[in-house]
């Protein structure tokens, strides 16, 4: 394991990044509970970057600069990046240390199941736990702007603190999905549900008379099981799934020698 966790002796310097955008309700909520536990750095997007999955810039320039939106002790940045180029621009060029946890969100919307895969929530909090921090993404199943976070603060923090006290295996982040609902049964431990969009292309003419497509589709939860954070969720649990970034299939190996290659 590259990270081993120790015991912090000084207050924890925290990172915190989103895809929505460093103005957006979430990620300011995020912000308020984060500097009740460390002293807090913000890297986010200067604009929305939702379902950018973990792409990074590399054929464009990237700009970062120092903004104060509000009264908090937080130092903020906001990039012209996406969530996984905030978390590089961090670690590399604005922190003068390794944070000691990087926390991405509040999403408006899910990232739970499939969701995972092409959230730029998840992929900043991925990039975090490639750095060998320990990362954890807060997603809330409500896509409105005008969004309630106040009652997941609690939560919020519960689970920061557990991170913060226990620590991570190399390798492994958390993904937090919050149900849309005022009040929780409680938290669950979760499986990522085995799930998919069934995506269809909504062809239309502009007035110039040239082609255009919008991406649409629904949510089809393929999977039975009752540990999963889809079945969670729909329960009113706060789903918590340990996602791990090592893609190989462990499992299919010793058949895949059996072949004739």
């Amino acid at each position: 394991m590259r990270y081993k966790y120790k015991k912090m002796t000084r207050r924890p310097l925290i990172l915190v990044t989103n895809d929505d955008g460093i103005t957006a309700p979430g990620v300011r909520a995020l912000i308020s509970v984060m500097n009740e536990l460390g002293d807090v750095v913000v890297v986010a997007p200067d604009s929305p970057q939702s379902g950018m999955g973990h792409a990074i810039t590399i054929n464009s320039t990237l700009f970062c600069d120092k903004i104060k939106i509000d009264d908090g002790p937080q130092i903020e940045y906001q990039s012209s990046g996406t969530p996984a180029d905030c978390v590089k621009l961090a670690v590399s060029e604005i922190l003068n240390r390794k944070p000691d946890l990087c926390v991405s969100g509040i999403n408006h919307g899910s990232n739970a199941s499939i969701n995972v895969i092409y959230s730029g929530t998840m992929s900043a909090a991925i990039e975090g736990g490639i750095e060998g921090i320990p990362s954890i993404g807060f997603s809330l199943l409500d896509y409105a702007w005008s969004a309630n976070f106040e009652h997941l603060k609690s939560y919020i923090k519960r689970i920061t603190e557990n991170v913060l006290e226990n620590g991570l295996p190399d390798g492994v982040v958390l993904n937090v999905n919050f149900p849309k609902s005022v009040e929780f049964n409680g938290i669950k431990i979760c499986r990522q549900a085995r799930a998919n969009w069934v995506e269809e292309m909504d062809k239309r003419i502009n007035p110039h008379g040239k082609e255009y497509y919008w991406l649409t589709g629904k949510f089809v939860d393929l999977d039975g099981g009752e540990d999963t954070d889809i079945w969670a969720l729909n329960n009113n649990y706060v789903s918590v799934v340990p996602v791990q970034f090592d893609l190989t299939a462990h499992h299919f190996i010793q058949k895949l020698n059996s072949w004739k290659m």
